[in-house]
Parts: structure tokens; C-alpha cells; sequence
């Protein structure tokens, strides 16, 4: 049996705008655009099922064909003219497409369609090109920030109405109906329904609430045009194998294979990927972004239930993923105001990428909640007044940088490098980056408690610790004195005994100054200006004893720096001692004392084991985390780095394994007036 291709061209028009219908209907709220835009649609769908009963059974008559016809268009025209036009010029639009739909209706239905068919199809013809008159004028004079939403709706009923205007311009030019254009006329009108579809979607104000799920319309996009690919493969194959004499089928075979390699590269490409999605929410939605599906994919990154990282990582993973970033990198604001960089994916930030609290930047991040895209401050500098980049973040290659904020204050920002995809933001990306950024802070924030509480938890189980320690402080500070007493009153006069005792004391007045330190809680004496020569020299003398002997390349007086002696021999101390114990005694250990950019400087460098980039990163001025067993708390670098930022200084480490390693604390100068009055 022959199928009517009639037949199947009227059901696959009449199936899409039926369709389209069902969609309206169900997402309809009540208002006048929308309830006009559903009328209009559902009349195309009675006029496509009309030109189906008719090429099944012929009924209804041509006549009721072409009334539904009439209506269709006159629905289609009236909507227009709803949206473009108000008040008495709508209602003298109106009037006109109706008198000329009763006009073109009265010759239809009348006797004289018989005597006068011409006039009929000119009707037909005239509304046909009224209609794209409407389309014309509406995309006209829309503003340009209004096209985007009427581009689709301008494509359909512009199809609609140009093929409806090209069959009767033929008809009346040849007076007669072409029966192909006829019996295509509905699938071929039938594929503006989905451009119909669109627009609905993209103009809320229609009331029209169309809702596809972004990822299925992505994963069926990335399908359709797999079939499509592989379709003109099999096709360009097929012509290689007949076309490609003894060698076709082994050539067909390898242009095959080579296909299918292509297309599962472009499958697996995260930029391909990428494209697609920011291809489909520019063009198929009213909103960029599927909320509920970018804040869901938010939370179970944050959560780490679909990842290993650690909480500082996820966060940056969660923002950068947004909008298919492959990276970026997290600061985090100090006690001190600073903002250091506290962990990074993909992206590693330089040594100096530190914002002072004085810098603009910082400036920036705590006047305002501003999303800040490095590119637009070169090009526009005016519209962020007072604001001067760090070039560090130029030399990153950063696209934006997005600001943490936490009960209205920044506690941090992320940098995120550049989308495998181009993208052009919109206040909506700068909406969602904000309140991602909020979620986001909030996370590091309890990430933040939990250290914090761990580390109290431990410097309590310290303190507990401590008051052991007091007590066989004092027993031996006693034993020392006493000694110290015996060795002058019975030691004679030998100058290696004078030392010996010399040392002795000195070891009892730092026991007893530990002891009064520990019983008041205060570890830091006065402050006063110091010669950080002297200090050095002095921290030289005392360890000249273990090898390798420290090797001190500068001379008193050196950088003045105000600050308590005691703890900042402790600090230096501290340091050159471990650069003994990891480097073996035919090694060199070497302190220099100087100044660098208006501060002091002071470098212990050691040719010892040296340490990876994992361990200074992670543990080495990390509490109570110890290489040395037993013997070591694990508190010495901590407390170290504190009091040097304390000081309002900076401690920075370089290190490899096997080639050693090298200290550089930086310490403000003293003021002049307060050197003066120390010397």
C-alpha cells in the first residue's frame, strides 16, 4: 500500500503545533499576550489537523480549510500587533487585519470564489504579506537590547508567512496551486514550531513558562549533531569506497575509522563541551543559567561528595566550574589584613602575590562587593577610579577575580583563569559569581572554625604540658645556680672555667625569664630599637660550637629593627639551629645581615637535605607537626613565622630537596629617633 505523502507531511505539521499548544497551555498564567500567543497557536493547530482529516477522508470542505486559514493568520497579526503597538493605534491595527481577514474570508466563502478565484488567492496573498509586514516592523523597532528575546519569534512567523506568500504568488502568476508546494505547505510551516517554542521561552512577560531541563537539551544537542556527523561520514565513505576504484573499501575503511576517532575527540574535549552549553544558554533560554542545577552542583562541590580535594581546592573548584574554568587560585585575609594565598588548582600564584591591607586591590574588595575583571580594568581604568592592579595578577593570566565575602565583609577572594570556552558576561554571571562567592565563604569559614578549634585543642593539651615543664624549669634553673656558685668559689682562675661559668649563667637567666614567661602567659618582652647585626653575631657565637659551625657575613652595627631581643634571638636562633641539624658537618651553614627594599633582611642558608614543595606548603609552619620524634613539638617554625609578621614582617622559604635550603626574614627598620635614643 502507497503511503500518502500528503498524508504524512499534514500529520508532521499538525503533530509539532499541537505540540507547541500543549506546551502553552500547561505553562499559561493568564495574562493577554500570553493567552493571545496560545489562542494563535492553537488555531494553526486546528488548521494543520483540518489539512490532515482532509487528505484522510476530504472533510471538511476546502472552504472550511481556508476559513481556519483566515483565522490562523488573523491570529498570528493580531498577536503582533498586541506586542508592538498600544492604545489607538493597536486598535486601528487591529481593525485592518480584521477587515482585510473578512474581506479575504467573504470571497472564500461566497459564490464568487467560483467566478473570481484569482481574487481569492490575492486575498490570501495580501494577507500573507501583511503578516510579514508585522514581523518586519516588530524586529524593526525593537530596541536592540529586546531583539534577543523576539529574534526566534521574527524567524518563525517570518518562515510561516514567506511560504505561505511564495504559494500563492505562484498560483497567481501560473492560476493555479502548485500541488507539491501544497502538500508540503504544513511539515515545512511545521518547522517554525520549535522557533516558536523558543521565543515563548525567552519572553517571560508573555507569561509563557516553557521549562526543558538544560542538560537534556545539551546531552540531545550533543547527539543530534553526533547522528548528523556520522551521517555525513557514511555518506562521504560511501562515495570513497564506488568512487575509489581497487583501493575504495581500504580507503572507506580508514576514512571510517579516522571519523570515529575525530568525533570521540570532540566528545571528550572539555572546550568543545563548553562551547556547546554557553551555545545553548545564549541562544535556546531567557535565563544564562539553569539555577537550580548550577546551585545543586555548587553544594555537592563544597560538600566534597563528588571529590577528594581538600575543603580551600573545592572551593576554588566549585566557582571555577561554573563557567567551565580549568583553574584558579584562593586568598585568604589574615589577622593582620593581608590577603595571602592559601591554596590554588591549576593555577600557581608567584611568591609575592601577597595584597598588603594598604594596597588598592584590598581597597577595592572592602568598599564593595564587585566582581573584578582584570581585562575590563585595562580597557576601562575609568570605571574603577583609584584602582591599580597588582602586576602579578596580569602575569597570572587572570580572567576574573571573585570576592569571598562573609557577614558583609571579604574575607578572601578567588582568582579563576580563563573558560576553555569564550564567554561574554552579563549582570547575570556577576549575580551568580556574588552568591556563589557568599556560599563558598561561608564553607571556608567553618573550615576555618574546625582548624582553629583543632589548634586550640592542642595548645590547651600544651598549656597542660606547660605547667610540668615549670617545675623542672625551676629545679634545674636551682641545680644551674648552684653549680654556677661551686665553679667560681672552688674553680680557681683558668680562663676556659671563667667561660664555663659565664655560660652557665647565661643559661640560668634565659631558664628563669622562660619560667616568668610561662607563669604570666606573656612570651614578648618591651620592645626597643636592636642592632640585628649584633643579634646575629651573637646567635653565631653560641652555635659556633655544633657543625657545621654558621659562617655570619656582616658586621656590626648593622639594620637597626625595634623589637624584643630575646624572642628575636630565639627566632634566629631557632633557625640556624635547624640548618645545622639538616645539613651534614662538612656542609655550610651562612647567615647574612642586610637591608632589601627599606627593610631589613636577614638569610640563613644551609647546603643541607632541603624540603619539597608539598611539605613547605603544607607542614613546615604547621603546629605541633614534627620531623623529629620525640624530641621536637613541632611549635619552633610556627612560632617563628607569628612573631616575624607580628613585627610586621614577612618570613619566605626556598627550598629543594638535596640542594638545601634558604630562610629570608624581613623585618621593618626602626624608626631614626628610636635608634637614637637606643645609642
Amino acid at each position: 500500500m502507497e503511503i500518502d505523502a500528503a498524508l504524512v507531511s499534514h500529520a508532521l505539521g499538525a503533530a509539532a503545533f499541537g505540540g507547541l499548544t500543549l506546551l502553552l497551555a500547561f505553562g499559561w498564567r493568564g495574562t493577554a499576550p500570553g493567552a493571545a500567543f496560545l489562542a494563535a497557536a492553537g488555531l494553526t493547530a486546528l488548521w494543520a489537523g483540518l489539512h490532515v482529516l482532509y487528505a484522510a477522508a476530504g472533510v471538511p470542505p476546502l472552504r472550511a480549510l481556508l476559513a481556519a486559514e483566515v483565522a490562523r493568520d488573523l491570529a498570528w497579526i493580531g498577536f503582533l500587533a498586541l506586542t508592538m503597538l498600544a492604545g489607538r493605534r493597536r486598535v486601528l491595527a487591529l481593525a485592518g487585519a480584521g477587515a482585510l481577514a473578512g474581506g479575504v474570508l467573504a470571497l472564500d466563502l461566497l459564490p464568487l470564489h467560483r467566478v473570481g478565484g484569482h481574487w481569492a488567492v490575492a486575498g490570501h496573498l495580501a494577507l500573507a504579506l501583511a503578516g510579514l509586514v508585522a514581523v518586519e516592523q516588530l524586529w524593526r523597532n525593537a530596541p536592540p537590547a529586546r531583539r534577543w528575546a523576539l529574534k526566534f519569534l521574527c524567524l518563525g512567523l517570518g518562515g510561516l508567512f514567506a511560504y505561505d506568500f511564495y504559494l500563492y504568488a505562484d498560483a497567481l502568476l501560473l492560476r493555479r496551486i502548485s500541488p507539491a508546494l501544497w502538500q508540503a505547505r504544513v511539515a515545512a510551516e511545521g518547522l517554525m514550531a520549535p522557533l516558536l517554542a523558543v521565543a515563548a521561552a525567552r519572553n517571560r512577560d508573555w507569561a509563557v513558562d516553557i521549562a526543558v531541563s538544560r542538560r537534556a537539551v545539551f546531552h540531545s544537542a550533543a547527539l543530534l549533531g553526533a547522528g548528523v556527523y556520522l551521517l555525513f561520514m557514511a555518506a562521504a565513505g560511501y562515495y570513497i569506497r564506488r568512487f575509489g576504484g581497487t583501493w575504495g573499501a581500504v580507503w572507506q575503511v580508514v576514512f571510517l575509522v579516522g571519523a570515529a576517532v575525530l568525533l570521540a575527540a570532540l566528545m571528550a574535549s572539555g572546550r568543545m563541551r563548553a562551547w556547546l552549553r554557553v551555545f545553548i544558554s545564549r541562544n535556546f533560554y531567557s535565563y544564562k543559567h539553569d539555577y537550580r542545577d548550577a546551585w545543586m552542583r555548587l553544594t555537592r562541590t563544597l560538600a566534597g561528595t563528588e571529590s577528594d580535594l581538600p575543603p580551600a581546592e573545592r572551593a576554588i573548584h566549585a566557582l571555577a566550574e561554573l563557567f567551565e574554568c580549568p583553574g584558579g587560585a584562593l586568598w585568604l585575609r589574615d589577622e593582620h589584613g593581608a590577603y595571602r594565598p592559601r591554596a590554588w588548582l591549576n593555577l600557581t600564584p608567584p611568591p609575592e602575590a601577597v595584597v598588603a591591607p594598604d594596597e588598592p586591590l584590598a581597597a577595592a574588595l572592602a568598599g564593595r562587593e564587585w566582581v573584578i575583571e582584570p581585562a575590563e580594568v585595562a580597557a576601562s581604568p575609568e570605571r574603577y577610579p583609584g584602582l591599580r592592579l597588582p602586576p602579578w595578577l596580569e602575569a597570572l593570566g587572570a580572567w576574573l577575580v571573585v570576592p569571598l565575602w562573609l557577614h558583609e565583609a571579604p574575607m578572601g577572594f578567588v582568582v579563576l583563569a580563563p573558560p576553555r570556552a569564550p564567554v561574554r558576561l552579563i549582570w547575570e554571571d556577576y549575580d551568580l559569581l556574588r552568591i556563589a562567592g557568599r556560599q563558598a565563604a561561608g564553607h571556608l569559614a567553618q573550615m576555618q572554625a574546625a582548624e582553629a578549634l583543632s589548634q586550640a585543642r592542642q595548645f590547651e593539651a600544651y598549656h597542660r604540658l606547660s605547667a610540668y615543664v615549670v617545675h623542672d624549669l625551676k629545679n634545674l634553673a636551682a641545680q644551674l645556680g648552684l653549680l654556677a656558685a661551686n665553679a667560681r668559689r672552688h674553680g680557681g682562675n683558668p680562663a676556659f672555667l671563667d667561660d664555663m661559668v659565664a655560660t652557665l649563667e647565661n643559661a640560668v637567666g634565659r631558664m628563669n625569664r622562660l619560667v616568668a614567661q610561662l607563669r604570666s602567659g606573656r612570651r614578648e618582652g618591651a620592645r626597643r630599637a636592636v642592632d640585628l647585626a649584633a643579634l646575629a653575631a651573637a646567635v653565631v657565637t653560641e652555635r659556633a660550637r655544633v657543625q657545621p659551625a654558621p659562617r655570619l657575613e656582616a658586621a656590626p652595627p648593622g639594620p637597626w629593627v625595634e623589637a624584643d631581643p630575646d624572642r628575636l634571638t630565639t627566632v634566629l636562633r631557632h633557625v640556624v639551629q635547624n640548618a645545622q641539624e639538616a645539613t651534614p658537618p662538612d656542609g655550610r651553614v651562612t647567615v647574612r645581615v642586610g637591608t632589601d627594599g627599606g627593610r631589613a633582611l636577614v638569610e640563613i642558608e644551609d647546603t643541607g637535605t632541603g624540603m619539597d614543595a608539598t611539605f613547605l606548603r603544607e607542614r613546615l609552619f604547621r603546629p605541633f607537626d614534627s620531623t623529629k620524634g620525640l624530641s621536637g613539638m613541632g611549635i619552633g617554625a610556627y612560632e617563628c613565622r607569628e612573631y616575624v609578621r607580628a613585627l610586621g614582617g614577612e618570613v619566605a622559604v626556598e627550598s629543594s630537596p638535596g640542594r638545601g635550603t634558604c630562610f629570608r626574614i624581613r623585618l621593618p627598620l626602626a624608626a631614626e629617633a628610636v635608634q637614637e635614643a637606643a645609642g
